[in-house]
């Protein structure tokens, strides 16, 4: 057999890492001649794509009762040096601006807790102001020390923060478990990216937080990404700012606050790398700044042809489908492959016979299949098409997911596992401090880090810690990870 034909002569399961840097290229998703390293330009194409993804995000969080707001880029020192662990951790992300404010110097938030604790300092003062529940559509600022990678791993991060405070640590809890449902109602079922809620171990979790659930994902090379993290925070964090309210016995306390970070870029590389194919995108119909593009044959009778191509046009837009008719002056194989490419999801074609037939052919772009609609159907053609599109992507990508997780029984067995690309689950010693050195043989030995636990199963540990022979009582998962 010869080897496989593909649009860009470069496979995806050959060679992603290639295949990803091209694709955002060709499909003009980013530009990366913007000359600061770790900022990357968002192209009108991929900037559309993100644009869905905040509001269905931000509809997901005002439908749970939380509101937006809009706080500075800007944080003082003195809110980092209030909790010593939370500057601890991030002092090498921070970038520090050279001017001061007063004595004090100013930092772009790297995230922003210690903004959000500033205010609720001023903001919650009885029971009656919990729960509270707010949070913003921002960028954040991360001086990242490793090797960049577009959208995957960047110094600059577009993304949603939400900061909630609870009367009790039980509804402080509750939340958490809310974020991880929304993020699977959201990340997963909408935009078709699969994931394991992972509770970080003790060494790994946020700065500040009492404990951390990470969103794990995998990119095609085999290779983790953390999407949309949840944090019960430490109330050593927000006593820190002082924050209290008066219960209902007119007694102080001190609220729980949780913090929630989907973060969109970062979800767009899964969403571009889970779902295309070698001949370019393939985007989710919901996401699709195109969802469908109009090819018109004008041939012989070019009035007729234009004025069905308009109405199709008026008539798909009336029903919110987003829609473009390619009407230039490129050969009719080049508008396929630019579009096939782009990821839009249909493509209609409209000429002569089709007008004399009174149906138009359609193009899909995930099965590469074509069919035939007649006209005075296409609008609920589409959007019944749309529905089963992203059904299918779906599948897929959960297809592709479950068979990434190998259960292993030896030390050998996890290194097979993680050069195959898969994630390795087997059982350990401890996700507290003592388990440490056997993460540490991990990441050193293996190449890979310890995920986790998961968050959403009770998954019971047997024998002994593959790595120190000693009682396991976890399962953990580990893998290679950007």
């Amino acid at each position: 057999m010869g080897k496989k034909k593909t649009t860009f002569n470069i496979s995806k399961s050959d060679n992603f890492s290639e295949w990803y840097s091209e694709i955002l290229n060709k499909a003009e998703v980013t530009d990366l001649r913007y000359k600061v390293k770790g900022f990357v330009v968002i192209r009108p194409w991929g900037a559309r794509i993100i644009d869905k993804m905040y509001k269905i995000y931000e509809s997901a969080l005002r439908c749970t009762g939380h509101e937006a707001a809009v706080f500075p880029a800007l944080i003082p020192e003195k809110n980092f040096k209030k909790e010593s662990s939370h500057i601890d951790g991030f002092a090498p992300e921070v970038f520090w601006l050279d001017k001061k404010q007063g004595e004090d110097k100013l930092a772009l938030r790297p995230t922003s807790e210690t903004a959000f604790y500033e205010m609720y300092n001023l903001w919650i003062r009885s029971y009656r102001d919990l729960p509270m529940k707010i949070y913003q559509r921002a960028n954040v600022f991360r001086n990242e020390t490793k090797a960049t990678r577009p959208l995957i791993r960047s110094r600059e991060f577009h993304w949603i923060e939400a900061h909630d405070a609870f009367a009790t640590k039980k509804d402080a809890e509750a939340q958490v478990q809310d974020d991880i449902n929304m993020t699977d109602e959201v990340m997963h079922n909408i935009f078709g990216v699969p994931f394991l809620p992972m509770k970080r171990p003790q060494w790994d979790k946020f700065p500040g937080a009492e404990y951390t659930i990470g969103s794990d994902s995998i990119l095609p090379d085999g290779k983790i990404i953390q999407q949309p993290s949840t944090h019960l925070i430490s109330q050593h964090f927000v006593k820190a700012f002082d924050v209290k309210f008066v219960d209902e016995k007119e007694k102080e306390k001190t609220p729980w606050l949780t913090c929630y970070g989907p973060c969109m870029s970062r979800i767009l590389a899964s969403i571009l790398s889970m779902h295309g194919d070698d001949n370019g995108l393939i985007l989710p119909y919901t996401l699709a700044p195109v969802q469908v593009v109009i090819i018109p044959f004008y041939n012989t009778k070019p009035k007729e042809i234009q004025e069905a191509t308009k109405k199709i046009k008026a008539d798909l837009l009336n029903e919110y489908i987003d829609v473009k008719v390619d009407d230039s002056d490129k050969r009719p194989g080049d508008k396929f492959f630019y579009w096939e490419m782009k990821g839009v999801p249909f493509r209609i074609e409209i000429g002569e016979k089709e007008l004399k037939n009174k149906e138009v052919s359609i193009f899909i772009r995930d099965t590469r299949e074509k069919i035939n609609v007649k006209i005075e159907n296409l609008v609920e053609s589409i959007k019944n098409l749309g529905a089963e599109y992203d059904k299918r992507l779906l599948s897929r990508a959960d297809k592709f997911f479950s068979d990434k997780i190998v259960d292993c029984k030896d030390k050998a067995k996890i290194k097979t596992a993680l050069n195959s690309k898969k994630i390795a689950r087997f059982n350990f010693c401890s996700s507290d401090k003592e388990g440490e050195n056997c993460a540490e043989f991990i990441e050193k030995k293996l190449q890979a880090r310890v995920m986790g636990t998961r968050a959403d199963l009770n998954e019971k540990a047997s024998g002994k810690c593959l790595i120190c022979g000693k009682k396991a009582n976890v399962v953990i998962y580990a893998g290679k990870s950007y």
